[in-house]
């Protein structure tokens, strides 16, 4: 069974970096499709990143495009989300998603397609 635990968000000024990650302690981790998302205040929960099953095929939303980086780490049944040049507006809670299809990293921009969900990690950007 797939159970997703993120770690490494914070608060951090402008400009600054976070490396989120994401561990399956599931042991499913080489056969799923990963994705990051996010959720603000008041909004609904968009689409960040995600990364194929080998980690060679990524996608990213146009927000974050040249800033953040997603990675995966099979062997640590981990994913990262890197994230540099943060802005305030990046402040949100980070999930990371998994499912066993292999619908690619384009379709991986649709919450809808993901079964399993961690519980979030809050990131905060200052001003």
């Amino acid at each position: 069974q797939v159970q997703l635990v993120e770690s490494g968000g914070g608060l951090v000024q402008a400009g600054g970096s976070l490396r989120l990650s994401c561990v399956d302690s599931g042991r499913t981790f080489s056969i799923q499709t990963m994705g990051w998302f996010r959720q603000a205040p008041g909004k609904e929960r968009e689409f960040v990143a995600a990364i194929s099953w080998s980690g060679g095929s990524t996608n990213y939303a146009d927000s974050v495009k040249g800033r953040f980086t997603i990675s995966r780490d099979n062997a640590k049944n981990t994913v990262y989300l890197q994230m540099n040049s943060l802005k305030p507006e990046d402040t949100a809670v980070y999930h990371c998603a998994a499912d066993f299809a292999p619908f690619g990293v384009v379709r991986g921009e649709r919450v809808d397609l993901y079964d399993y969900w961690g519980q979030g990690t809050q990131v905060t950007v200052s001003s």
